[in-house]
């Protein structure tokens, strides 16, 4: 594994701590560096104005590492009038995207080769309408679980920047890993899991599309689960 982006500066002059993850994989076909190279800078969030021409869309979506784009293809042309932002530093999981991109003839995704913190810094408070985290690296080893992408301070940001009663969706298949992000985001206080049976967190999203790591944990003999929590008032 590659180190992450270095640790950002906002500017209410907060130190954010370090995010781990692979930079690239391997080498890029001919198709997808040019896709890389020639539509990759039309499609960029300008982090110093991360809701430039998007705010004339009906919502905001934002999903946090998006591996090779399954989901939000699928959610970018199932709702037209919505923007679809996309956060992911692995270069070979953009590239995989932007075909996807080409291929459909979608205009409402947005995406940011990067950090999450890049994204987050200049973004206003309440101006997402909904965020997701599926299948986030586990890093499963506790000597790691500091690597992980849900901790205490990205709880905050998430909270600071999604609208009242709008939902962030994390699903895992990682155990420990849900313990963890259950414990740091009730930590938090501001937000409400509203699940009344087991089958609320054993049920796929509504319109769900499935992903390759979704299918790689049913192989491997592990039970996806997915969450839904609230943003309440704050």
């Amino acid at each position: 594994m590659v180190k992450g982006m270095a640790n950002l500066k906002p500017n209410n002059g907060q130190r954010y701590r370090r995010l781990w993850g692979r930079a690239k994989g391997k080498p890029l076909s001919v198709y997808q560096s040019g896709l890389v190279e020639t539509n990759l800078p039309a499609l960029c969030i300008d982090v110093k104005n991360p809701l430039a021409g998007l705010k004339s869309y009906d919502n905001i979506h934002m999903e946090v590492g998006f591996g090779g784009g399954e989901h939000i293809l699928h959610r970018a042309a199932e709702a037209p009038d919505t923007a679809f932002v996309g956060v992911e530093p692995f270069l070979n999981g953009i590239a995989k995207t932007l075909a996807g991109i080409d291929r459909s003839g979608l205009t409402n995704i947005r995406l940011h080769h990067g950090d999450v913190w890049h994204f987050l810094a200049n973004l206003p408070d309440a101006s997402l309408d909904h965020i997701d985290i599926l299948y986030p690296d586990p890093w499963p080893k506790p000597r790691h679980y500091k690597r992980r992408l849900i901790q205490e301070d990205l709880i905050g940001e998430f909270f600071r920047v999604l609208k009242q009663g709008k939902e962030l969706n994390f699903a895992s298949d990682i155990p420990s890993y849900v313990d963890w992000a259950f414990v740091r985001i009730f930590r938090h206080g501001g937000f409400t899991w509203n699940a009344q049976s087991c089958a609320d967190w054993q049920t796929q999203y509504a319109g769900w599309p499935g992903t390759r790591y979704e299918a790689k944990a049913y192989r491997e003999g592990r039970t996806p689960h997915y969450f839904r929590f609230v943003r309440e008032l704050g």
